[in-house]
């Protein structure tokens, strides 16, 4: 199975705000709706999305749900409510990083969409994920959430491409060598 990461950060590498906002993502208002850099393609390829409860949380306070009818797994290890207008596609689940996706590949699901600071960390560090595009914003936050943390030894990435794109935003996307597969 696949697992990849579609995410962007400031230059600082925040994903958001302490806060979980993530008003810094679109630039200037008034500017129009931000380009989509690739995102539509990578979301049609994927089968779920897995996300941590806070990034939950916060997608939940968009005004429209993000991912139609798309799968979507919330981890965390305490009961997570699910509205009924998101009940036919949220579901939650909680243990390892390998638990999960041995539980999601029985689905027959190819390919992981992983979201969210502590769960990107954490199947990093089970050696999970196998692709990273990376989405650098020119905005420096100075402190937020971090996409990287804390890991249980190097992770070596091959570079596969990176493409600036006009106001600055710099998307660059690597492979890097899945050492374990899930239990």
């Amino acid at each position: 199975m696949e697992l990849s990461v579609f995410i962007a950060t400031s230059l600082d590498g925040f994903i958001a705000r302490e806060d979980g906002a993530l008003d810094w993502l679109h630039g200037d208002p008034g500017t129009g709706p931000p380009p989509d850099f690739g995102y539509q393609s990578f979301i049609n390829s994927v089968d779920a999305l897995v996300m941590g409860r806070a990034t939950y949380d916060v997608v939940r306070g968009f005004d429209a749900w993000p991912y139609g009818s798309r799968p979507v797994i919330v981890l965390s290890s305490h009961p997570v409510p699910i509205p009924a207008e998101v009940s036919g596609t949220v579901e939650h689940m909680a243990g390892s990083p390998a638990e999960i996706v041995a539980r999601l590949e029985r689905r027959g699901w190819t390919h992981l969409y992983v979201d969210g600071g502590k769960t990107i960390q954490r199947f990093l560090a089970a050696r999970l994920i196998g692709r990273l595009i990376i989405n650098r914003l020119p905005v420096l936050l100075g402190r937020g959430i971090p996409l990287f943390g804390p890991l249980p030894g190097d992770i070596r990435l091959e570079h596969v491409r990176t493409q600036a794109y006009p106001g600055g935003m710099v998307q660059t996307e690597y492979r890097t060598a899945v050492l374990r597969s899930p239990a």
